[in-house]
């Protein structure tokens, strides 16, 4: 793990996902069992329609550098770039090794429990930007980890955050299930201000009238 300019900025938010704006037990879930039998099963489906997905491509095209080095986090055996965004690297985190090794833009991958280890195994400052794509209702230390994804990205490197209405309800923190999508979007919002991204931007890509709906917010490191 490399020691550089973010280490240390990260140690200064050790507390914050205490979130004290939020009721007790707002990162509870029905299912507390463990989450790597959970997801043992490999699962390669979609988890947002192809309209959903076109929009969320088209969005990745316009935020995204071409040619970078990027951060899938939570990915799985599908990243959603468009095939004619270029990437130097692209290093998918997951839950599942079967479902990582099958998607064919990744060139490295690693499997890591977030919810028990927050802490990527990753040199500081190495990404052009970052992505997580419908998965951050599961993270039970939100904060902890946005500060991990800001420490390995460049300065300014933009991360996405997109979401819809589909989750796995008994895995699904209990703060997500009580809100509706603005309240999730002021959710995310939170999440990363407090990890210390900047110029946080909340992006609806599709309004769920001819597909899923999906927000995505985007802050900077």
């Amino acid at each position: 793990m490399g020691a550089g300019r973010n280490r240390a900025q990260v140690a200064r938010l050790a507390g914050v996902t205490d979130l004290p704006e939020l009721p007790p037990g707002a990162f509870a879930r029905v299912d507390e069992g463990d989450d790597g039998a959970f997801y043992a099963p490999a699962r390669l489906v979609t988890h947002i329609d192809e309209g959903a997905i076109g929009a969320l491509g088209d969005f990745y095209a316009r935020v995204l550098p071409s040619g970078g080095v990027l951060l899938d986090l939570m990915s799985s055996w599908v990243s959603h770039l468009p095939d004619d965004l270029a990437v130097t690297e692209l290093v998918g985190h997951g839950m599942n090794a079967a479902e990582l090794a099958a998607n064919p833009r990744l060139t490295e991958s690693f499997v890591q429990d977030l919810n028990r280890d927050p802490e990527l195994p990753l040199v500081d400052a190495r990404f052009d930007g970052a992505m997580c794509c419908v998965s951050v209702q599961y993270l039970q230390q939100p904060v902890e980890v946005f500060a991990e994804v800001r420490r390995v990205l460049k300065p300014g490197a933009p991360f996405v955050v997109s979401f819809s209405n589909r989750c796995f309800p008994t895995k699904a923190v209990a703060i997500w299930r009580a809100l509706d999508l603005n309240g999730h979007a002021s959710l995310v919002h939170l999440y990363l201000q407090r990890a210390g991204f900047t110029d946080v931007a909340v992006r609806p890509l599709a309004d769920g009238r001819y597909s899923d709906p999906l927000i995505a917010l985007v802050g900077h490191a």
